[in-house]
């Protein structure tokens, strides 16, 4: 696939971005949010084909919620390689690939996807439908590349937030199945999305780009993986993602198991959390270009803290109403801070660029390069908290029938991330002692740079 290759980019460049790269940029914006939409929906496939599995699939809710882990450990992990693969073989290059790669997936959950089939077999299935959450990984460093600083919240928000409604998408479509022809009928839904793979690697084939400034750079990667904002951000990055994708792959079976909601009850309300989340995590990347990521990540989770324990209340209580509000809360507040702290990865190595001397495009180079190493490591790490969520929900209704310790253990981490967020990137810095030269170029300090 030799594609379409762009020899000159320079998106700081205003005169540059204003008469050609705009228009470039967002037209691979575009195409790149469908294919990474098509890949949401099928690494969260497993979230609607459980509502299918009835009694005749002998499958307990525990099985069906390591189902579901699986998928997202898999996604979570080969994020990592997909990060780095858009460089040796070019944004548009990859993306008609890895689209296609999904139909191999969604072709398979097709042929065994009924009752008589090893649970095993199942578990191979939805293993392979990770591939689509190493989508996600490979479109944010494509699209990061291609959109300057000031633009990037914006941008990587709305390719995210494109992508994660493939979730509710889906659940959308598992409850139109199951509300008219039938919990039986489940090959009706991945019916529907063997089509859509194909347009999406087509579109990407036909209206995509490569970036030639683009290549692969190993340095990158090895310095990514020995900075600490990386790790530090990807802690923060569990728990805003990692609650997204864990929260939207267990609600469902959750509403089943906790409150005895059947198949179409269930995905009737399963949609809506998701959706929400999605819709502001754009706007969360538009608040941090404003504000700075970390101050809206700070108070994303704080007020994930307050929803969690609207939670907890209404598990103690046993109320459904209340439930939803505070499920629906955590959806949306993780949706926001989702689109904050991707923000952060570009302004954090910016300033890092500066505190190593450079200035100018060498410094926004620097800061390109470093966030894009970081962003696959940043996404992996994130998608693994999808997993914590699954694991810590099936030992809760293990053991105790209910998923309020879950909930419990995930309020304590919301607070450690509070805490993390603040000292590290708000807290303002000691005075430095200056010389003649450090007033003319004064060291940039993340609490300053709007990170």
């Amino acid at each position: 696939m030799g594609g379409r290759w762009i020899e000159r980019w320079e998106p700081e460049d205003e005169v540059f971005w204003r008469e050609e790269g705009e228009r470039t940029a967002r037209r691979n914006l575009l195409f790149s949010v469908l294919s990474e939409h098509v890949g949401f929906s099928i690494w969260s496939l497993w979230s609607v084909m459980v509502f299918f599995m009835g009694p005749q699939y002998g499958v307990d809710p525990a099985g069906k919620f390591f189902l579901i882990g699986t998928a997202t450990f898999v996604g979570a992990l080969i994020r990592i390689p997909y990060t780095f693969v858009v460089a040796r073989f070019g944004g548009r290059n990859w993306t008609v690939f890895s689209a296609l790669l999904l139909l191999l997936p969604t072709g398979l959950a097709f042929a065994v996807m009924e009752p008589g089939t090893s649970y095993t077999t199942f578990v191979l299935v939805a293993a392979l439908t990770g591939v689509g959450g190493g989508n996600f990984a490979s479109s944010m460093t494509n699209i990061n590349a291609f959109f300057p600083l000031r633009k990037k919240g914006w941008a990587l928000g709305l390719n995210a937030g494109g992508g994660n409604i493939g979730v509710p998408v889906v659940q959308l479509v598992g409850l139109l199945v199951i509300g008219t022809a039938g919990a039986v009928h489940p090959r009706i839904v991945l019916g529907v999305y063997l089509p859509l793979i194909v347009v999406a690697a087509v579109c990407a084939a036909l209206f995509m780009d490569n970036l030639a400034p683009v290549r692969n750079d190993t340095g990158a990667a090895k310095e990514a993986v020995r900075a600490r904002h990386t790790w530090i951000v990807a802690f923060l990055y569990v728990g805003t993602f990692g609650s997204f994708i864990g929260y939207s792959f267990a609600f469902g079976l959750v509403l089943q198991t906790q409150f005895g909601r059947t198949p179409l009850q269930a995905a009737s309300l399963t949609f809506i959390g998701p959706l929400l989340g999605s819709l502001v995590r754009p706007v969360g990347g538009s608040l941090a270009d404003r504000h700075g990521g970390a101050r809206i990540t700070l108070w994303a989770f704080a007020a994930m803290a307050v929803a969690t324990s609207v939670v907890i209340y209404a598990s103690l209580i046993e109320s459904l109403a209340v439930f939803l509000a505070g499920f629906i809360g955590l959806f949306a507040l993780s949706g926001l801070g989702n689109g904050s702290t991707f923000k952060m990865l570009p302004a954090i190595f910016l300033a890092q660029g500066h505190r190593k001397g450079l200035a100018g495009e060498a410094a926004e180079a620097y800061g390109r390069r470093l966030s894009g190493a970081s962003m696959g490591i940043v996404g992996a790490v994130g998608g693994l908290g999808g997993l914590g969520i699954n694991l810590a929900f099936r030992q809760s209704f293990q053991t105790s029938g209910t998923g309020t310790a879950a909930f419990v253990a995930f309020l304590v981490f919301y607070a450690a991330c509070m805490g993390v967020t603040r000292a590290v990137y708000l807290r303002r810095p000691a005075a430095v002692p200056r010389t003649a030269e450090d007033v003319t170029e004064p060291e940039p300090r993340p609490g300053y740079a709007k990170v």
